[in-house]
């Protein structure tokens, strides 16, 4: 329901459970995902990044061997396309990995900024929610 963009209020009402039941258990989630996101970037990410590095540095090194034989020009020249391809790729790759750690940084930033909001906005209805009670008796 929430992935729908139901709110809590609303997730509460159609389960018939308490809001802060719901609220903790959506608070527990998004703690879950925060942990396998961290685990993919720590990771795995560098990893598959070092793996990939390697991959292309191995493939370029091997088009530099087809590229400097004594062959014909049509394969050399096919060589040296390949090899243009190689190092355009790894280039998008290195700098697309300052962008995915600007991204993350960025992310992460606004999800604190939204888990401090969202903090308020329980503070705010707890003490709104007193107020009522103190109203009533």
């Amino acid at each position: 329901m929430l992935v729908k963009g139901y709110n809590h209020y609303e997730i509460a009402n159609t389960l018939q459970i308490p809001r802060p039941t719901i609220t903790k258990d959506i608070q527990h989630l998004r703690q879950q995902n925060r942990g396998n996101l961290q685990t993919h970037i720590q990771e795995r990410l560098p990893q598959e990044y070092e793996n990939c590095m390697a991959g292309i540095n191995r493939v370029l090194q091997l088009t530099w061997e087809i590229a400097e034989k004594p062959t014909d020009d049509k394969t050399r020249l096919q060589a040296f396309a390949q090899l243009n391809e190689g190092y355009k790729f790894k280039m998008d790759l290195t700098t697309n990995g300052i962008v995915i750690t600007d991204a993350i940084k960025y992310v992460t930033q606004k999800q604190e900024q939204i888990d401090t909001l969202q903090k308020l906005d329980e503070r705010l209805q707890a003490s709104e929610e007193e107020k009522t009670i103190e109203g009533v008796y």
